[in-house]
């Protein structure tokens, strides 16, 4: 996947489906993205990289795109994959996840099971056990990978306001927020809207 010549709002979309794969000292585990955010630089006020802040929490955010950004958020691990050149900072956050392999393993790291289990941005990367460490690293050069080949399609993607970003002007409500329709494992999805996972997808 293109993570450099392509705009962060396309590859956010594009993300949906595509199947992110960890793997651990024991174990592989795998799943298919149905929910990111776009973060879209040093204009977006809800961005980490806002009116070109640096620190060295964020430095990975301004690293070549396909770069890690991993950052904690009360105590929970956030994975974003950065998108642009260096020195841009702009990333999507991989919010939500279907699981696939590794699914028994999952359960006993979250201590919970069904739509539960990585229905959120830092429900999943518990649930794959992944580490802080990999923040600066790179996509599929070390233990966290994105398969795009053996990948799924969403029926539809559905587009809204981020989640937890109050008091941000127009940028709390920009639909800079996609998902697969229908998907159960899409986070603050209602009962009422849920689909059954095989139908989410083509």
């Amino acid at each position: 996947m293109d993570f450099l010549h392509r705009d962060t709002i396309a590859i956010a979309k594009d993300l949906l489906g595509v199947k992110v794969v960890f793997l651990d000292e024991l174990e592989t585990f795998t799943g298919y993205i149905v929910e990111t955010e776009a973060y879209v630089g040093k204009e977006d006020r809800a961005a980490h990289g806002y009116n070109g802040k640096r620190t060295p929490k964020v430095e990975s955010l301004y690293k070549l795109g396909g770069t890690i950004y991993a950052h904690v958020m009360h105590n929970h691990l956030l994975i974003n994959f950065v998108t642009k050149d260096e020195g841009i900072p702009e990333g999507v956050l991989i919010r939500a996840v279907e699981p696939e392999e590794g699914i028994e393993t999952m359960k006993l790291n979250r201590g919970k099971s069904g739509f539960e289990l990585t229905n959120g941005p830092g429900k999943w990367t518990k649930a794959f056990n992944i580490p802080r460490h990999l923040d600066g690293s790179r996509l599929n050069e070390g233990r966290l990978s994105i398969d795009t080949k053996n990948r799924k399609y969403p029926c539809a993607i559905e587009e809204s306001g981020r989640i937890g970003i109050p008091n941000k002007g127009d940028w709390t409500f920009k639909p800079l927020r996609f998902t697969v329709k229908g998907n159960p494992y899409v986070s603050k999805m209602r009962k009422s809207d849920m689909t059954d996972t095989d139908y989410t997808w083509l």
